[in-house]
């Protein structure tokens, strides 16, 4: 009898649609980096890059709940000396809703180049709309 071991060569990548409205950002965050690395798959492979590309819709409509978009402070280093920036998560949500949800799933992927490679296959949009019609994107069914 043979094992079934999956290769990367017959994966095939599909696309999945995500609603962002009325989610929490980090319940929302989670289920979308399971979808980016594929443990929603039954072949799933820790070593080899199976999951679905995934397209956020409607970032702007996500929630944080409690405190945080007047406490949560996201930080990065530029390289020069006094050059740490900070930005709050309300001044964020408002000009940059994307890059709110972008911080979150990539916090959760793996910080390998596999890593790096399934972060490539997440589309984040602001409003409704997106240019990945030709994906033909299905709902994804996250539950909440």
């Amino acid at each position: 009898m043979d094992t079934y071991f999956p290769s990367g060569k017959n994966s095939k990548i599909t696309w999945k649609r995500v609603d962002g409205e009325g989610w929490v950002l980090g319940r929302l965050a989670s289920r979308v980096a399971l979808v980016l690395i594929g443990k929603d798959r039954p072949e799933y492979t820790p070593f080899l890059i199976q999951g679905s590309g995934v397209v956020v819709i409607n970032a702007e409509k996500v929630r944080l709940t409690g405190k945080k978009l007047k406490q949560k402070v996201y930080r990065h280093y530029t390289g020069y000396p006094g050059g740490v920036k900070e930005v709050r998560a309300e001044q964020l949500k408002a000009e940059h809703p994307e890059r709110l949800i972008r911080e979150a799933v990539l916090g959760m992927l793996p910080k390998t180049k596999l890593g790096k490679q399934m972060a490539r296959r997440l589309r984040i949009y602001r409003g409704p709309e997106h240019p990945h019609t030709g994906q033909k994107p299905e709902v994804a069914v996250l539950g909440k």
